[in-house]
């Protein structure tokens, strides 16, 4: 049996062929979402998309094709006979033109069609949404991946969360529409020659959401409507932040602050990491270490410093909260085994020991959660929360054996970071706290609506690892999140007596200086065994030698002098959704060789960054894009767009340019 049905008043469309379900629905201006199951459509299955504003749409039929309409974007539905019996195929137009953005594609003349259900059992199945490729196509955005490419076209990416391996499953193509695959599910994105292919291991339905705009940044301001606006980033996050891998006692955290404004120098954040608990799960301050954190607290806020405290998700069975949290089902469950997921060396046991997570997808958890979090914390004066480890980070990798409040683990894991990011966030808001900042690990779409600010993980201290984050970097604006930054120096490893290191450090900071967020972390040499008495090797501004701290003081410098246009570049990113860091052709669509720049970025629309990605460099070539005028930051010099320019880059700076009329103070 075929069925087409014209729904919601007119607005969408509902196609029944034998067992499947098909209903396309306009989903904000200029897009739809599509859902597909086997006999029904489930409202209840966790996603990205917010309730969608209304808007004016008409579907039609005429026969065997019937067709929705939504402002710019047309949803075009066939019913078509193969030799297994008919199927539905969908193709996304431009309403005015009629040229095609995207259409489903038919794995075989025989079988499958677009979409396969292959089941698993108990109403789960493989689930698969197959498109057709275009050569043409270049395809940016999915999250945070470590391949070091911008156009991501031609590869295949695991849909999971990982440390560096981030997953939002969003791309925005240069055909001209944005895809969102609405499905925390386990699984992969293959983008091939011979076509696209998404895949959910183990889901009930299909679930995406398309959208099409005039340019790039319609695009980006359609998905922000869709999935969650980013709030305004407070004027004190734009400063620089100080950690190492751990400092150890509160006499040390505040000698560094001391030191800072000693020297003069400007520092915002300073950092309580790992293991200034008593145990995982307790969530609280060792009294040992850190005897009075309100003295502290106090101290900081007087010198202008905000304290940023590390909460994992992790919850030892010798925490005070374990009995609690596992007799009121507060804890991530297992399909099978016992319900612990990693191993852990806690404080006051000798030896690793396996730890449980609580389960951020159940409200209650969320709520007891917060509630220690604010007794033995927010209550003495923090404000801003690193959510470390929240993949969650389980070992072994297998997702599929975890079990939640929303789902089964391998249809829901993914919305794990976002999810706990969502405590964090609602908590703030029940204090009447507006200001919320939390830098995490891990993402997913939507996760920028609760205040996220992703960093790219534990990456390795390498220039190799520089190169990469430039494009991971602008891949992460591409998909929603617009507060990124990295460890400047990167994570691990780094000899601060080493001159070659030191290079790479400098080169960094003046990278990071135009990241939306600039922070300095790592662990350096030499690094001690882990456990709780680890505390890594100096990492302060001063630790890298005489010949790079006026480097490194000179970007520090530069930082405070662009902040006032790094605000208003947050600003945009909070009302239109467009990432203050971001490729060339987001601003310059028509300039075709803007698409395939990855060394480079714009800091909202006036100042062209082009970093130093290589050892011993002293020039590099730069492209300035098509349309206007640049100008040489530090040297006046002009020259025309659409140009490559071999720019100077000595030790102490790295290229910048400005748009023309722009008055950014780069060179002070």
């Amino acid at each position: 049996m075929t069925l087409i049905s014209i729904v919601e008043g007119g607005r969408a469309l509902e196609v029944t062929v034998q067992h499947e379900i098909l209903r396309i629905e306009p989903w904000g201006a200029d897009s739809f979402r599509v859902r597909a199951a086997q006999h029904t459509i489930l409202d209840e299955i966790p996603g990205a998309l917010l309730p969608a504003n209304p808007v004016e749409a008409k579907a039609t039929v005429e026969g065997d094709v019937a067709r929705v309409v939504n402002g710019a974007l047309t949803a075009v539905v066939e019913v078509a006979e193969s030799d297994t019996g008919p199927s539905a195929l969908v193709r996304y137009v431009r309403t005015e033109t009629g040229e095609e953005l995207l259409a489903e594609q038919r794995a075989h003349f025989w079988w499958p069609g677009a979409r396969l259900f292959s089941s698993n059992g108990n109403g789960y199945a493989r689930l698969e949404q197959r498109f057709a490729a275009y050569d043409d196509e270049k395809l940016y955005g999915l999250g945070q991946h470590a391949h070091g490419r911008l156009d991501q076209k031609g590869m295949v990416l695991d849909l999971v969360q990982r440390n560096a391996e981030v997953s939002i499953p969003f791309l925005l193509s240069s055909r001209g529409y944005g895809f969102l695959w609405n499905l925390p599910a386990v699984g992969r994105v293959e983008l091939a020659d011979n076509g696209t292919r998404w895949v959910a291991d183990s889901a009930r339905q299909v679930d995406y959401w398309i959208t099409t705009a005039a340019a790039p940044t319609g695009i980006l301001a359609n998905y922000a409507d869709a999935t969650g606006h980013p709030p305004m980033l407070p004027d004190w996050a734009g400063g620089f932040w100080q950690s190492k891998l751990r400092y150890r006692t509160q006499d040390e955290l505040m000698s560094v602050v001391r030191e800072h404004k000693r020297r003069g120098l400007p520092l915002s954040v300073v950092v309580t990491d790992f293991f200034h608990w008593t145990h995982l799960g307790d969530w609280r301050f060792d009294e040992t270490e850190w005897p009075d954190p309100d003295g502290m607290i106090a101290e900081l806020d007087r010198l202008g410093v905000r304290l940023m405290v590390s909460v994992w998700p992790s919850v030892s069975p010798l925490s005070e909260n374990y009995r609690h949290m596992l007799d009121e089902g507060l804890l991530t469950a297992t399909e099978q085994g016992v319900p612990f997921h990693a191993p852990w060396k806690d404080k006051g046991f000798g030896t690793e020991m396996p730890v449980a997570f609580y389960d951020p997808t159940n409200p209650s958890a969320r709520e007891f959660l917060w509630d220690t979090v604010k007794r033995n914390y927010y209550d003495h004066g923090v404000r801003v929360w690193w959510l470390d480890a929240c993949e969650p980070e389980i070992q072994p990798g297998h997702p599929q054996n975890l079990r939640f409040h929303a789902g089964t683990g391998g249809e829901v894991a993914n919305l794990y970071p976002m999810a706990h990011a969502r405590a964090f966030h609602e908590g703030m808001a029940a204090q009447g706290d507006d200001e919320v900042v939390l830098l995490c690990r891990s993402a997913w779409a939507g996760s920028q609506r609760y205040g996220v600010a992703l960093w790219s993980g534990d990456i390795g201290a390498t220039w190799e690892s520089l190169r990469t984050q430039v494009r991971a970097g602008l891949n992460v604006a591409l998909s929603g999140v617009p507060w990124w930054t990295t460890d400047i120096g990167g994570f691990h490893g780094g000899d601060p007596d080493s001159p070659e290191y030191r290079e790479l450090m400098v080169r960094w900071f003046q990278y990071g200086v135009f990241c939306p967020l600039f922070r300095l972390h790592g662990h350096r040499d030499p690094r001690t065994p882990f456990g709780p008495e680890m505390t890594g090797g100096p990492n302060e501004v001063w630790s890298y030698g005489e010949e790079a701290y006026p480097a490194i003081v000179d970007s520090l410098r530069l930082r405070e002098r662009i902040r006032p246009y790094l605000n208003e570049q947050l600003r945009v990113a909070h009302e239109q959704g467009i990432p203050p860091m971001r490729p060339l052709f987001l601003d310059f669509p028509t300039d075709a060789h803007a698409w395939t720049v990855e060394d480079q970025f714009l800091l909202g629309p006036d100042v062209l960054v082009a970093p130093v990605l290589s050892p011993g460099t002293t020039a590099r070539d730069v492209y300035l894009p098509q349309g206007c005028e640049w100008t040489d930051a530090w040297t006046g010099a002009q020259h025309a767009g659409g140009t490559t320019v071999t720019a100077d880059a000595p030790a102490h700076r790295i290229p910048v340019f400005l748009r023309e009329g722009a008055r950014v103070p780069i060179a002070g």
